[in-house]
């Protein structure tokens, strides 16, 4: 019987969903909690009425899945036939979704890889991607988080929010650097690095700082092959026109995604983001 390893990941991912069935993807959903409703990302709470919840200044806080609902996605993929799972998650320093999957993969039948990529969004859907690829090519446990661990290495996320009030809600950025960027009516770039968003650059108007995201990812993407994935949260105008000038200045443009990310991510980063993801292949 020939080996077959199965993907699992997170609704943070952002995949696609016919991507996902194509390479046999499992999403394990985080939580959203809106006021006294506990919502599942992606089935039960929707990116629109995320930000419309948020924009009523309603309590708006997100949870990582419980052990057991990974257990279940690990029987189930045992049960398709799986002699091994590598699970790939948002980086532990946004959640505690990776150690949910820990805690489940030692009473699992078969055995289970649990990485941290360090990465959110499309940057895990990259990593989720590279993972289901190598393991469709008869890849071992080990060879699929090789393939996992490399894309990590050579891919990078920039983020464009409004505000960084959601972000110091929810603990993700210092509120020093919050309160400043409020104090200097700044406008702040993101980057994901070592797992953490970190304060890239504070542009003084909105315009000036998509144009800079723009530059930014530009410059990361040269002209080796890459993929690309523009999201946003409640500003598809800025994210497709934001999309179409990368297309034209890329030329190692491989594949280009736009999408809107789902309730967990916009909880954190309030409507108006605009976030671009460059993926070395």
């Amino acid at each position: 019987m020939s080996r077959h390893v199965a993907i699992v990941t997170d609704s943070t991912a952002y995949l696609p969903p016919q991507t996902m069935e194509r390479h046999g993807i499992t999403a394990v959903p985080l939580t959203v909690v809106l006021g006294d409703q506990a919502l599942e990302e992606g089935t039960e709470i929707s990116a629109r009425s995320l930000a419309l919840a948020l924009q009523k200044r309603r309590s708006v806080t997100t949870s990582r899945p419980g052990p057991e609902v990974f257990a279940e996605a690990y029987r189930a993929a045992a049960g398709r036939g799986a002699t091994a799972i590598v699970s790939l998650h948002l980086s532990a320093e946004f959640s505690g979704t990776y150690d949910a999957a820990l805690l489940a993969a030692k009473e699992a039948t078969v055995p289970v890889r649990v990485v941290d990529t360090g990465m959110v969004a499309m940057a895990l859907g990259f990593c989720a991607l590279a993972a289901a690829e190598a393991a469709e090519t008869g890849g071992s446990p080990d060879e699929v988080v090789a393939a996992a661990e490399k894309r990590a290495a050579g891919t990078s996320a920039y983020f464009y929010v409004d505000t960084l009030e959601y972000l110091r809600r929810g603990g993700r950025i210092g509120a020093a650097q919050a309160l400043l960027g409020s104090a200097l009516a700044v406008k702040p770039l993101l980057e994901l690095e070592g797992g953490r968003i970190e304060l890239r650059e504070k542009v003084r108007t909105a315009s000036k700082a998509i144009a800079r995201l723009e530059e930014i990812a530009a410059e990361r993407a040269g002209a080796s092959p890459v993929d690309i994935a523009v999201h946003h949260l409640a500003a598809s105008d800025r994210a497709g026109a934001l999309a179409d000038r990368l297309r034209a200045r890329v030329p190692g443009l491989a594949e280009l995604h736009v999408s809107e990310v789902g309730a967990v991510i916009g909880a954190h980063t309030g409507p108006g983001l605009l976030g671009v993801v460059v993926s070395s292949r």
